[in-house]
C-alpha cells in the first residue's frame, strides 16, 4: 500500500509539473509571438515608405529609363514604380472627381518614380545620405518622402519592440522560477530516497538519473503539447488574412516553436539537475531538518 502510495503521488506530481510547465510555455510563445508580429509589422510599415522623384516635364523616355535603372542599383531601393503624367492625372482626376485640366488647361501633375525603401534605409539620417544623389539627377526636379509618417514609426515601434522584449525576459525568469519551484518540490519529497541511496554508495550520476529522466520526459511532453497548440493558434492567424500571414512568415513561426521547446528541456533539466544537487551536497542531519 505504501509503495502504491507513492507511486501515485509520483505521478501526481509529475502531473501537476508538466501542467505548470505547459501552461508557462504557452505564455512564453505567447509574448515571444507578438515579438515577431510587432519586428515585421515595423519592417512592413518602413517598407511601404515611398521616395517620390519628381521628373521634368522635358525628361525624355530614354533618360527616365536610365535614370530608373540608377535607382534601381541604389542599396537602399526595393523596387522602383513609374507613375506617367498621364496616370497621374487620371488618379488626381479620381480622387478630386473632376479632372484638373477643365480649368487649368493643363495638367499640373508631373511624372513621377515612387521609389519603395529596404525597411533598414528608411531612416531619416539614412536618406539625408542619399537624397542629394537623387537630387543631382538630370531630369530630376523634386524629391519627396513622408518624413512625419517615418519618425512617428521609428520612434515607436523599436519602443515597443523593447517593451516587448523586456516582457520577455521576465516571463523568462518567472518560468524559471516556476518550474523551479515544482521540480524542486517533487526532488524534496524524494529526499529521504536519496540520502539512503547515498548512504549506500551509490554515485551522484546514478542518483540523479532516475530524475533527470522524469524531468525530460515533463519537458518534453509539456512542450510538445504547448508547442501544439501554438501551432495551432499561429495557423489560425494566419489564415485570418494574407496580411495577417505576412507578419509571421513560416520560418518565424518555426522558429517560435524551436524556442519553447528548447526552453521547456533545458529549463525542465536544469531545475532537476540543480535541485538533486542540492540535496546530494545535504549533510545527514540536514536532511531532517530542511
Amino acid at each position: 500500500m505504501k509503495q502504491r502510495r507513492r507511486r501515485n503521488v509520483g505521478w501526481f506530481s509529475s502531473i501537476t509539473s508538466g501542467i505548470s510547465t505547459t501552461l508557462v510555455l504557452i505564455l512564453l510563445g505567447i509574448d515571444f509571438f507578438f515579438v515577431a508580429v510587432a519586428h515585421n509589422f515595423g519592417r512592413t510599415l518602413r517598407e511601404n515608405f515611398a521616395v517620390e522623384v519628381i521628373l521634368s516635364d522635358s525628361i525624355t523616355k530614354k533618360e527616365a529609363y536610365t535614370l530608373q535603372q540608377e535607382l534601381r542599383a541604389l542599396p537602399w531601393v526595393r523596387y522602383t514604380n513609374y507613375v506617367s503624367k498621364e496616370r497621374g492625372t487620371q488618379e488626381m482626376a479620381e480622387a478630386l472627381k473632376g479632372s484638373p485640366t477643365e480649368f487649368l488647361g493643363s495638367s499640373p501633375i508631373p511624372a513621377e518614380f515612387e521609389v519603395y525603401l529596404e525597411a533598414d534605409y528608411a531612416h531619416k539620417d539614412s536618406l539625408a545620405k542619399f537624397l542629394p544623389y537623387v537630387s543631382s539627377r538630370q531630369g530630376v526636379t523634386d524629391v519627396t518622402y513622408p518624413r512625419d509618417a517615418m519618425e512617428v514609426v521609428n520612434y515607436y515601434l523599436p519602443l515597443i519592440g523593447l517593451i516587448l522584449l523586456i516582457i520577455a525576459a521576465l516571463l523568462s525568469f518567472v518560468s524559471f522560477a516556476l518550474i523551479n519551484n515544482t521540480i524542486r518540490m517533487s526532488v524534496h519529497s524524494k529526499r529521504f530516497t536519496i540520502h539512503t541511496m547515498k548512504l549506500v554508495g551509490a554515485r551522484w550520476g546514478y542518483i540523479r538519473r532516475p530524475f533527470l529522466a522524469r524531468a525530460f520526459w515533463v519537458g518534453l511532453i509539456a512542450s510538445l503539447i504547448a508547442c501544439g497548440l501554438l501551432y495551432l493558434g499561429m495557423e489560425l492567424f494566419r489564415q485570418q488574412d494574407v496580411y495577417l500571414s505576412q507578419l509571421l512568415p513560416a520560418l518565424y513561426e518555426w522558429l517560435i516553436l524551436g524556442v519553447v521547446m528548447g526552453c521547456g528541456l533545458l529549463l525542465t533539466l536544469g531545475c532537476a539537475f540543480f535541485s538533486v544537487n542540492k540535496h546530494l551536497r545535504m549533510k545527514g542531519h540536514s536532511v531532517y531538518t530542511k
